[in-house]
């Protein structure tokens, strides 16, 4: 059995090249903002042996239209997830989900498969059988865990915890010569299809981990773990750290790189900078010295004024054209120092020197 289309709808699918929040794409349909608070349980989900079983209530199994519904909070439709979990990321988490949100009322199960039968039916694990048991009591869709689960479910396994429906993704799983280990549980109408998350998967952990041995190498040899416990040999040893001096001499040397160019684009800044100032100071200075010594400027206005005024001092009063006139006294006459005669006189001017004309000085020629 199948399940609808709408039974999907919380299933929400990341694409290797999403680029939205969470690395969620346009196909997810991201649910709008709501109020914070606590969703999740205060304490990791029980294991199954820790949890009591009424079994004196007969198991009756749930149809798909009554889970659908909604049972009674008493009777939640219990739904079994099974995996191996290593390396527990966001696509199981996501599965999880999808199986927690199947039904109204469900009441999640979890099963977990030990290191032994993991490692004889599918490979080697980087976690142990503790780690991810403990990886999946902490996911907050669970409910209840099963340590060391069956690689393929029997009635007897399916009757003893009462499971209503099995939660998978749709893709057969092909394990332990089968082609598909849910083939006799879709047959019995217990399947309930999840939809597995593109892009994440603990295989694609693992290939980038080997894909780039080298730097995660140099990285734990770098924070103190040793060679012996990172399984690296001696010359390999050296050559990380070789490498790793390397490296920091390269970024030692790009580091300079960048702060002389910095340096030389904050030079450049401060020059163009000053050669404004400059150009400005130097446009002020010459308005200033055109006032000043210009044609027009100010120091002719003030040699003009003191050419005038060294002028006016210099030249002698002149008297008033239109001053009354008065009587003098007559001045005194000039004679010859040390002679009582009249100065001497031509024969052409005798006569009129003989008139007893004398040389007067007046008081205002004194003056």
């Amino acid at each position: 059995m199948e399940l609808p289309t709408s039974s999907r709808l919380n299933s929400r699918k990341r694409r290797k090249d999403g680029s939205g929040p969470n690395g969620a794409t346009e196909l997810d349909g991201i649910p709008p903002k709501m109020s914070r608070r606590s969703f999740g349980l205060k304490e990791p989900a029980p294991f199954s042996d820790e949890v009591e079983i009424d079994y004196s209530k007969p198991y009756i199994r749930v149809t798909y239209e009554e889970a659908m519904r909604g049972t009674p909070l008493d009777r939640p439709v219990r739904v079994y997830a099974d995996g191996i979990f290593d390396l527990f990321h966001s696509g199981h988490a996501r599965a999880l989900m999808q199986a927690k949100n199947l039904f109204p009322n469900t009441y999640l199960i979890v099963g977990v498969c030990s290191d032994e039968l993991t490692h004889n039916f599918k490979g080697f694990t980087v976690m142990n059988e503790n780690e991810r048991y403990d990886a999946v009591q902490h996911c907050r869709y669970v409910d209840e865990v099963v340590r060391n689960a069956p690689w393929t479910l029997t009635p007897e396994f399916l009757a003893e915890h009462r499971i209503d429906f099995v939660a998978h993704d749709d893709i057969p799983y092909s394990s332990a010569g089968s082609d598909d280990v849910y083939k006799h549980i879709k047959e019995a109408g217990m399947f309930a299809p999840t939809q597995r998350t593109e892009g994440i998967s603990t295989s694609d952990i693992i290939t980038r981990i080997v894909r780039d041995y080298d730097v995660y190498a140099r990285r734990n040899l770098q924070r103190g773990y040793t060679a012996k416990e990172l399984n690296v040999s001696f010359i390999n040893e050296k050559k990380y750290h070789l490498q790793e001096r390397v490296d920091k001499v390269k970024k030692r040397v790009k580091d300079v790189e960048e702060k002389s160019k910095e340096f030389v684009q904050k030079v450049e800044e401060k020059s163009i900078d000053l050669i404004q100032k400059w150009e400005e100071k130097s446009r002020e200075f010459i308005g200033n010295f055109l006032e000043m010594f210009g044609p027009e400027g100010a120091l002719k206005h003030m040699l003009k004024e003191g050419k005038g005024r060294m002028l006016q001092a210099i030249s002698p009063k002149q008297s008033p054209s239109s001053s009354p006139t008065h009587d003098r006294s007559p001045s005194p006459s000039f004679r010859w120092p040390f002679s009582t005669k009249t100065p001497p006189s031509s024969p052409a001017n005798r006569s009129r020197n003989e008139s007893a004309v004398t040389y007067d000085i007046s008081e205002d020629e004194e003056d």
